[in-house]
């Protein structure tokens, strides 16, 4: 009676895991934003990134010591906003010892030291600084020695992919919780500028968008389909390099920018608080920047030939956002400030400042510090 009695108790076990197993195994498939469906580790205690600037992302979910798990990082972080991973670096200290396996380019990302790692999960960018989809070769390589590679995206379709990104690190963190919080906050602040654009019967401003501003002497760089391109669509602006830019991002020469004259300029912001002296003309935007020294570099930047003369510019309409808002979960905070700029009186009432520092408040292990964005002081328009 006892054998017949652990036989059934066994034949149960056997019919319950059965039944469970390919519940089990659906939990663990997860859609990436390549399309691609991966079996998730079981295990993601070693994480891979193919950008630095993914560890804010990263931080949504597990604020608390997320520098434990990187394990391999490329070097984008440090070398294009040395400011905000600074720090990052300081709470995290073990980050500065953390191997890095590229620079800011998806050539220099090394394949041998990425295995030699022995990472659980490889989290790479749909398009960036990283290996992308189309790098098949090392997506084999990666796949031959047992690492997972997962796609997000929060630079090709910002305002779409966000959301459904952060889901994806969720489950790759097993912090499904937290990202369902961010999301619904992301959410709702995005709707606080749709809803009310949905209000308006008349088309929004004309606005040229100056890419990555100091860069080079050459004019003029912009962007169009995608990265703060679709941030400006969002805020209803009317980009004037749509029709004249295919892709993301290109040039407009002068000729163009002066037959077609925006209504308001802005310009995307490069420049941290070591590369004043030394780049005189760009930008100054982000993580421990001043409210004058932002003002001062913007000042600067529209004082510079063929610029200086758009009617924008003489009329005060100029402003300056970080530039890598592009590429950040919080791009929903570019979305209200370029909203107010060009709807002000239709958003009187909305204070980015407001919704920066509550996304750091709840989600960010790093204070607050620092301008994101800045406009034109009074008087200081250059004239003819």
């Amino acid at each position: 009676m006892k054998n017949t009695g652990r036989a059934v108790w066994a034949s149960l076990g056997l019919a319950w895991s059965l039944l469970a197993g390919p519940v089990q195994a659906a939990d663990a498939l997860v859609t990436d934003m390549a399309g691609r469906t991966v079996r998730l580790p079981a295990s993601s205690a070693r994480i891979l990134l193919s950008e630095g600037r993914l560890l804010p992302a990263l931080a949504i979910l597990e604020p608390e010591d997320i520098g434990r798990r990187i394990v391999g990082m490329a070097g984008d972080f440090e070398q294009l906003d040395p400011a905000g991973y600074a720090q990052y670096a300081q709470r995290f200290p073990h980050l500065r010892e953390v191997a890095r396996t590229g620079r800011t380019t998806a050539e220099s990302f090394s394949v041998e030291k990425a295995i030699a790692l022995k990472p659980d999960v490889a989290i790479f960018g749909l398009e960036g600084h990283g290996p992308s989809p189309n790098d098949r070769e090392t997506l084999a390589r990666l796949s031959m020695a047992g690492i997972v590679v997962v796609f997000v995206d929060f630079r090709n379709d910002p305002l779409r992919n966000t959301r459904l990104s952060m889901e994806i690190l969720g489950r790759v963190l097993r912090r499904e919780k937290e990202a369902a919080a961010f999301v619904t906050e992301y959410t709702a602040q995005l709707a606080r500028v749709t809803r009310k654009l949905a209000t308006l019967k008349a088309p929004g401003p004309t606005v040229f968008l100056e890419n990555r501003v100091g860069l080079s002497d050459e004019c003029c760089s912009t962007m169009s389909n995608g990265l703060m391109g679709t941030l400006l669509d969002a805020a209803g602006g009317r980009n004037i390099a749509k029709g004249l830019v295919p892709g993301a991002f290109g040039m407009l020469s002068l000729e163009q920018l002066i037959s077609r004259p925006p209504d308001v300029y802005i310009g995307t912001a490069i420049g941290s608080r070591d590369t004043v002296a030394r780049m005189p003309m760009r930008i100054v935007l982000g993580a421990g920047v001043d409210t004058k020294t932002a003002q001062d570099s913007l000042v600067r930047a529209v004082q510079r030939k063929g610029i200086a003369i758009l009617p924008a510019i003489r009329q005060g309409q100029a402003h300056a956002l970080w530039h890598h808002f592009y590429s950040s979960p919080f791009n929903v905070v570019a979305v209200q400030v370029l909203a107010k700029w060009l709807h002000p009186a239709l958003f009187s009432d909305l204070e980015p400042r407001q919704t920066l520092a509550m996304f750091y408040q709840r989600f960010q292990p790093v204070p607050l510090e620092g301008q994101y964005w800045t406009s034109l002081p009074p008087g200081a328009a250059p004239q003819r």
